[in-house]
């Protein structure tokens, strides 16, 4: 009979494959730039990925280890009990490491590997990582996201919880990079800006703001920035009239919020919306609507004069 010869197919595995493992940017832009090299060879490979990451990809208890001739572990630290596994379980296939760290070279989860293409390694020149040569990526839009849990001198009409779990829920599904911020100031905790220049340099450099609060909405105007608000309230209390005083239509009721709702002021803010609000912002520096402050000398009258 003729020898049965078994078609090739590698098994890319890493930190990110492992249920109690965790995927890094850096450890998936490793993966894209190791996909890069696989598909420039006309290779045939899976990925596998813990399923408390990516649901729907291939998954360790899904792998048929038959199936499989190599076996590739990208990125991250080699050492452990679950790459000393991977081994054992895959000890028919060739396995190589590649863009690890080698803390110690005699560990069972090193010496298991066919081949070690070190990052960095005791005694060994380093090389660069492998996420710095992954693929370019699209831009994704960049939100600041400013929310409140308090305000409770408006009582029954607070919205403010519903609001916030509706938006982060949104959110939470758009293809977009995230940042939490917050406008209270801190001289002492690092997490938080100390003065009000430190945070209006994050928000101009932001593609929006999404906000429930009056100031994330005046604020991000102030740096030109679209900002897609929600008054928590229900009926509607100052975030509304904020916005109303500054002429910006992208403000949602919390009686009305809705995922459509969201979705258009979002595509407003990222289009026409970038336009409206930087002419706010130069209007406000340039002192083109009135604000309290106009009437304060009035208002203060004899104190404002010299005594006599």
């Amino acid at each position: 009979m003729g020898t049965v010869h078994r078609r090739r197919r590698i098994l890319v595995t890493g930190w990110f494959s492992f249920l109690d493992g965790e995927a890094t940017a850096g450890d998936v832009l490793a993966l894209h730039r190791v996909e890069e090299v696989l598909r420039g060879a006309d290779a045939a490979y899976d990925v596998v990925w813990s399923p408390g990451f990516r649901a729907e990809g291939l998954h360790f208890e899904d792998v048929d280890p038959a199936a499989y001739s190599h076996l590739v572990f990208v990125c991250g630290p080699v050492h452990g009990r679950q790459i000393e596994e991977l081994h054992r379980r895959f000890a028919h296939c060739v396995r190589v490491a590649v863009g690890v760290s080698v803390v110690d070279a005699g560990s069972p989860a090193v010496t298991g590997f066919d081949r070690v293409l070190v990052r960095d390694a005791p005694g060994a020149e380093p090389t660069a990582d492998l996420a710095a040569r992954a693929p370019g990526l699209p831009a994704r839009p960049v939100a600041g996201v400013i929310l409140t849990h308090g305000q409770h001198e408006y009582g029954p009409r607070r919205r403010h919880e519903q609001v916030a779990a509706a938006v982060t829920r949104w959110l939470a599904g758009k293809d977009c990079a995230r940042l939490e911020l917050e406008t209270r100031l801190d001289a002492h905790d690092w997490r938080l800006c100390a003065t009000p220049a430190q945070l209006e340099s994050v928000l101009a450099r932001l593609d929006l703001v999404v906000t429930d609060r009056l100031h994330g909405l005046v604020l991000a105007l102030r740096a030109g920035t679209p900002a897609l608000a929600v008054d928590p309230v229900e009926g509607g209390a100052k975030v509304t009239a904020q916005a109303r005083a500054c002429g910006w239509p992208a403000l949602l009721a919390a009686e009305e919020l809705e995922a459509a709702g969201l979705e258009r002021w979002w595509r407003w803010c990222l289009g026409e919306g970038r336009e409206r609000a930087r002419r706010i912002g130069e209007g406000f520096r340039a002192g083109a609507r009135p604000d309290g402050a106009d009437a304060l000398a009035e208002a203060l009258g004899a104190a404002l004069r010299p005594a006599g």
